[in-house]
């Protein structure tokens, strides 16, 4: 063995293996478990939502048409969810810090009042099977739909994952672009309050 690999061993079996999962289908849950600890570590935890009294104005014409699909292809729209504080999450299959946010979401969805809260996962993967087969590898129950059509505003965000929350008559409460923790006591009380608010 050559002295300079001897010296330098450890380096260079990490380099390696950084190559092998950076390479291979390794990467995608590799990367999402790291960022899934850094979520645990509190520091990316999302801002409860405004009250209602705080809020900006409405979206025109709401509810906003946002023609959608379910996960089956049954026709759904956006507007069916008025009377209920709404949460829209923008996600993908391949999307590591959408996978990392991802059980925290299933976890607040399991905690929340779904009479006052509705959950509106809107998958971007260009292949919905994908998007179908890692909720059911995960045993995800959250609510995913498709887009049936380009996204307007507020949901045309240039990343992913995007978070938008909306008040029960279709105001803009919050929105937050990037990875959250959304599975606090606190985030699911103002949650809940904002969809009490009707």
């Amino acid at each position: 063995m050559p002295t300079w690999l001897r010296k330098n061993l450890g380096e260079v079996c990490f380099f390696g293996a950084f190559a092998v999962v950076m390479g291979t289908d390794l990467r995608l849950p590799v990367v999402s478990t790291l960022q899934r600890g850094l979520l645990a570590s509190g520091l990316w935890r999302a801002t409860p939502p405004a009250a209602p009294a705080a809020l900006a104005s409405p979206l025109a014409d709401y509810p906003h048409p946002l023609p959608l699909l379910t996960l089956d292809g049954r026709p759904a729209n956006l507007r069916q969810f008025r009377g209920k504080a709404v949460l829209v999450n923008l996600w993908a299959s391949w999307c590591p810090p959408c996978l990392a946010e991802m059980p925290g979401l299933q976890a607040l969805y399991q905690k929340t009042d779904t009479s006052k809260v509705a959950f509106v996962l809107i998958s971007l993967d260009a292949n919905p099977n994908k998007a179908k087969a890692l909720l059911k590898r995960k045993g995800y129950t959250l609510p995913v739909y498709f887009p049936a059509a380009p996204l307007p505003a507020p949901f045309d965000s240039p990343s992913i994952p995007s978070t938008i929350i909306l008040t029960p008559s279709g105001r803009l409460a919050d929105r937050h672009d990037g990875m959250a923790d959304y599975d606090t006591p606190e985030f699911r009380a103002a949650l809940e309050k904002l969809g009490a608010g009707r």
